[in-house]
């Protein structure tokens, strides 16, 4: 038996990865990674009794490629005798048609046709081909997009199949290094092909692949996969643990013993706490989120905010975490219309008082900002305006911006509440050209200038 061979078997046996008698399904590509996986397994199936099956899927995606995949694949499960499930997937059609990249869309069509597969045949384990270098690559992707504990430390030996019962995917090469594998299969003469697809700069991961690693590994840290593997079971090991103690402080319920109170548990075993319920509840628990529940109890929080019904979530002093579902804002249609002329006046419209007045600029200098008080170009704004409410799709242009933007969008940035933003008021021009909107920046295209001839002083209050 040769050493990989030894190494692997020792792995599965030490990690319990694979029962004897046990069906597996092998997913096999055809690249070098799938076609040893199946190779071992195939070897070392006769001593455990494994029964073995193979799933490809052909994604369509590189024409010729794609099609010498499926004929490898087939090639090798006939000369081993091992059943095998073969489909295709428009994966191309499927990105379009969700609205998802190819390789989102690609990974989609694998993990439904995998799922697929294995409940047809009644088989609950499914054996992946992902490595120590999948490993590495994934560590730098998940550190890249601000990952936590978990996200860092990487994929496991074993774990349940994401949203399927009953079916747990199982790595037993995850020890191993791409060059042990390529090793292996120069040495047993095993036949794979390469996706080409694998050298694009285009994909994050190629790029750390091809560009980041070596960078590091030739200018920083010669032994930077140990390192960071062994970096990603520390990691791991502590999430774990954080997460574990987070688990029992929820669901200890003993009313004989005192329970620690939630702000004297340690800060990770919070955010754990608050992560469980958040996604217990369907909510995606990003970090941002998870900190503003921590650290302010009782305050409101709106999620889902372009949904029809919008949902508010908080936390209660105790740690657990309450969520309703957020009142319909609907927008109010009501507007006054205002005659400016070319003196002063005042009106009042739904509890803010307006008073306007027109001067001219001659040998004026520019005013200082006051609150409750703008100055506005008379002559763009016109003679006739309209007070209303923010409507949808309004747009704005904000001084010191170069274009306009969405209202609600600059809401969103400013973080005004969303029922307040229903009761701000909007002063609109006769050409529809929005100069004013109330707790906002005056409108760039209506600021006053040198060339301003008459300038229109706007005044605004609350009762």
């Amino acid at each position: 038996m040769s050493e990989l061979l030894q190494r692997i078997s020792e792995a599965i046996h030490s990690r319990q990865l694979f029962r004897r008698h046990e069906r597996i399904l092998v997913a096999v590509s055809g690249g070098l990674d799938s076609t040893v996986l199946l190779h071992v397994l195939h070897q070392l199936g006769p001593m455990n009794r494994w029964r073995l099956s193979v799933a490809h899927l052909n994604h369509c995606l590189r024409g010729r490629s794609s099609e010498a995949d499926e004929r490898l694949v087939r090639g090798i499960c006939k000369k081993s005798g091992l059943p095998l499930f073969v489909e295709r997937a428009d994966v191309r059609q499927l990105a379009k048609r969700q609205k998802l990249s190819i390789e989102m869309a690609a990974r989609k069509a694998r993990h439904d046709f995998l799922a697929r597969a294995a409940k047809k045949e009644k088989i609950h384990t499914i054996a992946l081909a992902h490595h120590a270098d999948d490993q590495v690559e994934l560590f730098f992707i998940r550190l890249l997009r601000g990952s936590g504990g978990e996200g860092l430390a990487g994929m496991k030996w074993r774990n349940p199949f994401p949203g399927v019962k009953g079916i747990e995917l199982v790595r037993p090469l995850l020890g191993e290094s791409k060059a042990a594998l390529r090793e292996y299969a120069a040495a047993n003469k095993i036949k794979f092909r390469e996706d080409a697809t694998n050298a694009s700069l285009d994909i994050l991961r190629n790029r750390i692949r091809h560009e980041l690693l070596p960078l590091l590994k030739g200018k920083y840290q010669p032994a930077l996969s140990k390192v960071v593997l062994r970096l990603m079971e520390i990691v791991g090991e502590e999430a774990e643990l954080a997460k574990g103690l987070a688990e029992g402080w929820l669901q200890d319920t003993n009313p004989s013993r005192p329970k620690q109170s939630f702000s004297q548990l340690p800060v990770a075993v919070q955010r754990h706490c608050l992560r469980i319920q958040l996604l217990a509840g369907g909510i995606a628990a990003d970090f941002e989120l998870v900190e503003k529940l921590r650290l302010n109890p009782d305050e409101g929080l709106t999620i889902d905010k372009l949904a029809s019904v919008p949902r508010s979530v908080s936390r209660g002093p105790d740690g657990f975490i309450h969520m309703c579902q957020s009142d319909p804002i609907s927008f109010s249609h009501e507007s006054c219309h205002l005659s400016l002329g070319d003196s002063a006046g005042q009106a009042k419209f739904n509890g803010i008082g307006i008073a306007w007045q027109t001067q001219s600029r001659a040998g004026m200098k520019l005013p200082k900002r006051r609150p409750g008080t703008e100055y506005f170009d008379a002559e763009l704004v016109g003679s006739r305006v309209v007070l209303r409410y923010w409507q949808k799709g309004d747009r704005f242009q904000p001084i010191g911006m170069l274009t306009d933007v969405k209202l609600q969008d600059l809401f969103i940035n400013q973080k005004v509440p969303r029922a307040l933003r229903h009761k701000l008021v909007v002063a609109e021009t006769e050409k529809g050209g929005i100069f004013w909107v109330e707790g906002l920046r005056i409108s760039e295209r209506f600021q006053l200038t040198e060339s301003t001839k008459r300038r229109l002083q706007w005044q605004w209050k609350r009762d």
